[in-house]
């Protein structure tokens, strides 16, 4: 049976793609940011999944604004890099997969999730930043396979907290159904606080930050109780992102250890975090090899 070995929560902030396109990662605005990384980093390079199922948001590259569903997966053999305005990044397309998609697509509409499929998609930054926090140096290759989530964070009524935590639980369970004997890591996307536009342009709260990087892992009920309307207020117009981060926590189930944190401010604007969990199966291989 698949297992699901660690979550990562991070930020997809574009500049930070473009920091590492560019060499950028030693200057002195980026440094303090990529430095934050490394522990997290080292461990992942260890601890190597199959398949990563990265939660995310498109932003108006592949789904136009004309049509946006609150939850939709990726159901296609291969994703290409999607062309922002400026050419696609030059890191890899994305290989899925196919059979792990159609297994998670069914159990999620069986247990009441109305996903949409997307047999065709580009992904963009919300996508690649994360897989390259993830791996900075991919090749010609990302280490392992893909299944994308999207998530609806831009147009009203986005989902509730509350729904994208149950849809993370339900992920969890569909994930360790699944009969093949494969290891999965889930990427919960966005934020932390910021708004990039209005009157409120450069707002980043490091007080509400902070607490949501602790009650991620001690208390996610807390913070699938906040309200639309709350996010936005406290975290600003973009950072209603950090809903995505609860489905990554859903999935991961109670016995998890917190392996390593990070947070810096600003990443053109907004607050940039990372949060990295090991789940049970990964503390229970481990103290097996302690033990011997």
């Amino acid at each position: 049976m698949a297992e699901i070995i660690w979550g990562l929560a991070t930020s997809h902030v574009p500049s930070i793609g473009a920091a590492m396109d560019h060499n950028k990662t030693e200057d002195e605005y980026w440094k303090p940011l990529f430095d934050g990384y490394g522990p997290a980093r080292a461990w992942m390079a260890e601890h190597k999944p199959d398949v990563a199922i990265v939660v995310y948001n498109d932003h108006a590259n592949a789904l136009g604004l004309e049509m946006i569903p609150t939850f939709s997966i990726g159901t296609a053999e291969r994703y290409n890099v999607a062309d922002e305005g400026y050419g696609p990044r030059s890191v890899p397309n994305i290989e899925g997969d196919l059979d792990l998609s159609e297994h998670l697509l069914v159990n999620l509409v069986d247990e009441g999730f109305d996903m949409t499929a997307l047999q065709e998609l580009d992904v963009d930054h919300g996508c690649t930043v994360p897989l390259s926090v993830y791996t900075p140096d991919p090749g010609d290759a990302w280490p392992c396979r893909v299944v994308p989530m999207l998530v609806n964070v831009l147009q009203y009524p986005q989902p509730t907290a509350a729904r994208c935590l149950a849809l993370g639980e339900a992920l969890g369970r569909a994930i360790r159904s699944y009969p093949k004997d494969i290891k999965v890591a889930v990427f919960g996307t966005g934020g932390m606080s910021h708004q990039l536009s209005g009157e409120r342009a450069g707002l980043i709260n490091e007080e509400f930050d902070r607490n949501f990087l602790e009650k991620i892992e001690t208390d996610p009920q807390s913070l699938a109780a906040i309200s639309r309307g709350e996010y936005i207020e406290q975290a600003g117009s973009e950072g209603i992102e950090m809903i995505m981060w609860l489905i990554m926590r859903g999935a991961l189930g109670d016995d998890i250890t917190r392996i390593h944190d990070t947070y810096h401010v600003p990443a053109s604007n907004t607050a940039a975090a990372l949060a990295l969990f090991a789940t049970e199966a990964v503390n229970a291989k481990n103290n097996e090899l302690a033990a011997v």
